[in-house]
């Protein structure tokens, strides 16, 4: 009996999950095997950590189990990634060595704090999940001061997430009546807020953060960070609190195999491939450049969308169809305003005149669909 095709899926984020369930809605277990292996055994939308630091969730309520795989024939092994052999074609693990006929990549970008000296004794990691009720624990306890939020690295997953962070941090600190008494401080070493989302957008986020009385802070490019103080190459700043947002690099195994060079991302084009045959790499592991200045932001929504047409492609070639479907890179992150509204930064990165984005007006009933995104990735993957 001839062996069936297997799918080998590393990472269980957005882009994994996405193409496993897109995989398994055409082929049945006994015609394809997929395999997703991840180190850890959990899912959450990113957005939901902000959620965790104001104390409207806990973290078990945000995530959902791997493990629930199983139950629509998805195979998960949760062990650490060890080698890709892209010639050999399989993968080694901690236990055991498998075996693939295709290969999607969806690793997912390591956050790296310990590349600027000081910050992991000095500041907290706002993306590290570890650290959020710390966060939280720190935002109820002060009284008075600076918070510093600063970008470290570019780029960084979820663009809008620490802007977010600064009006929801605003908020709570109204609501306990000294936000007067604590200073908000944004710093990044960009020229403008969001440079994937362009000028017109990113003036607008300007806009937003300073009306709660945030200054933005540009073109602060870090050094190190000492106690209470940023040390920038072209000045420094006091803080009493920090919440950093850490340089973004790709996994170890990505460099080994010879898919990246350090600190890079995979690059990929739209139709997600590698250089190797039947490997695709999808979601923040990747870079894809839509223009000179521009590459399609590294957040789940893309992530998602990647992994499906990578997904309809292996389809294609298993039924030794023709049709072939590229990536085109739409998609919209949220932003919560700390008032119970949110906005919705819709882009598209591959339109006839070049990347577009757009900043819809701030509503409750965003907010309603930011809850329901989370719901329905959640209730439909696992």
């Amino acid at each position: 009996m001839p062996s069936i095709p297997h799918v080998v899926i590393l990472g269980g984020g957005f882009g994994g999950l996405a193409a496993a369930n897109e995989l398994r809605k055409t082929f049945s277990t006994s015609q394809v095997k997929v395999t997703i292996v991840d180190k850890k055994d959990w899912f959450m939308v990113g957005f939901a950590k902000l959620w965790i630091i104001n104390g409207t969730r806990t973290f078990e309520n945000s995530t959902g189990s791997l493990n629930e795989l199983g139950k629509k024939g998805i195979d998960f092994l949760k062990d650490k990634i060890l080698s890709i052999d892209l010639k050999e074609k399989n993968v080694k693990t901690q236990t055991q060595k498998i075996s693939f006929d295709f290969l999607i990549i969806s690793m997912g970008a390591v956050l790296a704090p310990q590349k600027i000296i000081g910050l992991e004794q000095n500041g907290f990691n706002l993306y590290d999940h570890n650290q959020l009720l710390e966060i939280r624990e720190s935002l109820e306890r002060i009284e008075s001061g600076k918070i510093a939020i600063c970008i470290m690295g570019m780029p960084y997953k979820c663009p809008p997430a620490p802007f977010e962070a600064s009006l929801l941090i605003d908020s709570m600190l109204r609501k306990r009546g000294i936000r007067d008494s604590v200073q908000i401080d944004f710093y990044s070493p960009a020229p403008i807020t969001l440079p994937a989302a362009g000028p017109e957008v990113s003036k607008q986020i300007l806009d937003l953060v300073n009306s709660e009385n945030i200054t933005f802070h540009n073109s602060s490019k870090i050094k190190f960070v000492e106690s209470k103080k940023l040390v920038f190459e072209d000045g420094e700043a006091n803080f009493d609190l920090l919440l950093a947002i850490p340089p973004h690099v790709a996994p170890k195994v990505i460099y080994d195999s010879g898919l990246a060079d350090e600190p890079g991302f995979i690059a990929i084009d739209r139709d997600c491939k590698t250089p190797f045959e039947n490997i695709f790499a999808v979601g923040d592991v990747t870079s894809l450049v839509a223009t000179k200045n521009m590459a399609v932001p590294k957040a789940g929504i893309f992530a998602e969308g990647e992994g499906i047409v990578v997904a309809q492609n292996i389809i294609s070639k298993i039924q030794s169809s023709e049709k072939f479907v590229l990536y085109d890179g739409k998609g919209g992150c949220f932003i919560e305003s700390g008032k119970n509204t949110a906005s919705i930064i819709e882009v598209d990165m591959f339109s006839d005149s070049g990347p577009s984005t757009n900043l819809t007006e701030s509503t409750s009933d965003n907010l309603s669909k930011k809850v329901q995104f989370e719901k329905e990735r959640l209730s439909k993957w696992l």
